[in-house]
């Protein structure tokens, strides 16, 4: 079963839902000074261009979510459209974000291989993402470095207010 040992025996990883959105706002609220933020109608929009959005429940609730476009996607977010300029085949991962009960047992994993089972499927070979270096997020830095990312560039974004690592994985 999914999250065997981990403390969270009845995990469901699934498509995410219309009827999630509520649950996938509050955690973004939550993670937000990593995130941009995030309202309803946003949500819809990129719920409507994601070519993969997936939610893990547990005990009724969802834990967390993991929001992926493909190339090509009619989505204006400049980490997204520095890899369009780049590469014409990718997934990019827009957003993971895990309740922070929930944080350490496993889910950001999980998440990964179900969208590396994905890309594979549909023959794509290169996963693209990007976190914070200006302010730092450690935790994330680590988490990718493990499954084999690797820096492709640095970009300043949100005014200027932070900076990113952009970075690959070739599956």
């Amino acid at each position: 079963m999914i999250g065997e040992g981990r403390g969270f025996d009845d995990l469901v990883l699934r498509d995410a839902v219309v009827a999630d959105f509520e649950a996938m706002l509050r955690l973004n609220l939550e993670s937000e000074h990593f995130l941009s933020p995030l309202d309803s109608a946003q949500l819809a929009a990129l719920y409507g261009e994601a070519a993969h959005r997936r939610v893990v429940v547990g005990a009724g609730q969802v834990l967390g979510f993991l929001l992926a476009f493909r190339a090509g996607a009619n989505y204006t977010s400049p980490n997204y459209q520095w890899f369009c300029a780049r590469f014409a085949n990718f997934l990019y991962i827009d957003r993971i974000v895990i309740d922070a009960m929930a944080r350490g047992r496993g889910l950001g994993l999980l998440f990964y291989r179900d969208l590396f089972a994905s890309a594979r499927a549909q023959g794509i070979a290169r996963v693209t993402c990007e976190y914070d270096i200006e302010p730092p997020n450690e935790g994330s830095r680590r988490f990718h470095a493990r499954l084999g990312f690797r820096e492709i560039g640095t970009q300043r974004v949100a005014d200027g207010k932070k900076a990113v690592s952009l970075q690959e994985v070739l599956l």
